[in-house]
């Protein structure tokens, strides 16, 4: 299970330099994913060989001064409610402000861990600069420079130590799938579809995480972990705030599962934080099957199904290769299609290619179609490739000059090996490594 780790403090304090510090500060630093709204941000961290997802809460308030505040406190509110350790940014050069103990007064009265970390702070007389925010009452503070880095692994360090170890306490066993997408698309009647209609389904187990129910799915052959992330708590009538919440709970619904059902509303069509839970998922290397719901609701002739696949392909391209299924929840049109679906996505992410007769297809392809040349006119060669044993599929190819592969080169492999063998819903990864 990942944790997360969130980054709060009212405007202008430098939260988005520390969170950007805090993912390119090491190179096992893997990605880096845009928010649903405005300059909310996601990534994925790696400090002393723990891993962990960051939360850049900062750089959305607007308005006045009153607005700031109750906006923060909305913010301060849905971090403390799924990170694991947050961290406290305040503004050393500025001072203490009275926003600044608004918040600590929200933090105070929490169990969650709370760093508090002083920014800007440049000078020599630390301790004289920090000082004063030992009035907040969260202990010692952090002195840090975000912008140069100046004792942020100090402060890194004690976020890892207060991090929970992994703490997985379901089956792993079996197939884990999970239903994922914006508010009101439909996922509860999804998932009361399934319960609702079928004797087989049995034994509630406790979620891994805060208001999610993982439901043991056995029929018709299959036999899978159902993961119910659809019960949002609406902490506001702020359309942000609830899809900012959906998106921390995709973020932990999705790394701790083998394939994702993203969900969309028909009538809305393919939003931008639908595209921000696909990337997830593909980032993430998890399966995908893209369930568009409410399909009764649309006027349609016999291409319309066809028109709304190729828009939802194109906004998601280079990865295009997965499922699409039409359905309506209420209705229970094409519900156990997305099951059957899921499954044999399952089934592709762990199938695995004997080496012999990957290089068999392959390096013909490859002698038909050869890479193009690299700088000065030298030949690229591959010469042997593999399937890594991995929980997702993952190709080294074997070259001399595995720098000069160019992307769109590796593009074409992954196409070729996806014609080949079914990988549908599946994200590839080419590794290109010198022999």
């Amino acid at each position: 299970m990942s944790n997360i780790v969130a980054i709060v403090g009212r405007p202008n304090v430098g939260k988005s330099t520390l969170f950007n510090r805090m993912l390119k500060q090491r190179q096992a630093i893997v990605e880096e994913t845009s928010g649903v709204t405005r300059d909310r941000h996601y990534g994925k961290s790696d400090w002393n060989g723990k891993e962990f997802t960051v939360i850049d809460t900062g750089g959305y308030v607007v308005g006045s001064d009153d607005i700031f505040e109750e906006e923060i406190r909305k913010q301060v509110n849905l971090a403390i409610d799924e990170a694991d350790v947050i961290i406290f940014l305040v503004n050393g050069r500025d001072g203490l402000h009275v926003l600044d103990e608004d918040v600590a007064q929200i933090l105070r009265q929490q169990k969650k861990p709370v760093l508090l970390a002083v920014n800007k702070i440049d000078e020599p007389n630390k301790e004289v600069l920090v000082s004063e925010f030992y009035a907040l009452g969260l202990g010692d503070p952090y002195p840090i420079s975000a912008m140069t880095g100046g004792g942020t692994g100090e402060l890194l360090d004690k976020v890892c130590e207060l991090l929970p170890n992994d703490t997985t306490d379901f089956d792993t066993s079996l197939p884990r799938f999970t239903v994922v997408g914006r508010p009101n698309v439909g996922k509860s009647s999804l998932i009361n579809a399934f319960l609702g209609t079928d004797r087989h389904i049995v034994t509630d187990i406790a979620g891994t995480t805060r208001d999610t129910n993982d439901t043991r799915y056995n029929a018709f052959g299959m036999d899978f972990m159902l993961v119910d992330t659809a019960g949002l708590r609406k902490k506001s009538k702020v359309e942000e705030d609830i899809e900012f919440y959906s998106v921390m709970r995709s973020i932990r619904a999705i790394e701790n599962c083998d394939v994702a059902i993203l969900m969309i509303d028909a009538q809305n069509g393919f939003e931008a934080q639908d595209m921000n839970i696909l990337r997830l998922v593909e980032r993430n290397r998890k399966g995908l099957v893209v369930v568009v719901n409410k399909w009764d609701l649309i006027e349609k002739d016999s291409n319309t199904h066809l028109e709304y696949e190729r828009a939802i392909r194109a906004k998601t391209a280079p990865f295009t290769d997965y499922p699409i299924i039409f359905t309506s929840a209420i209705n229970k049109q094409r519900i156990y299609k997305v099951l059957e679906t899921a499954h044999q996505v399952y089934e592709n992410r762990e199938r695995r290619i004997p080496v012999r007769e990957l290089n068999d297809v392959m390096l013909e392809i490859i002698g038909s179609v050869p890479p193009p040349t690299a700088s000065r006119g030298r030949y690229i060669k591959i010469k042997y490739i593999t399937q890594l044993k991995s929980v997702f599929p993952q190709f080294i190819f074997f070259c001399n000059l595995p720098k000069d592969v160019k992307e769109s080169y590796e593009r074409f492999l992954e196409n070729k090996i996806r014609e080949n063998w079914n990988f549908t819903g599946v994200p590839i990864q080419m590794i290109f490594k010198e022999k």
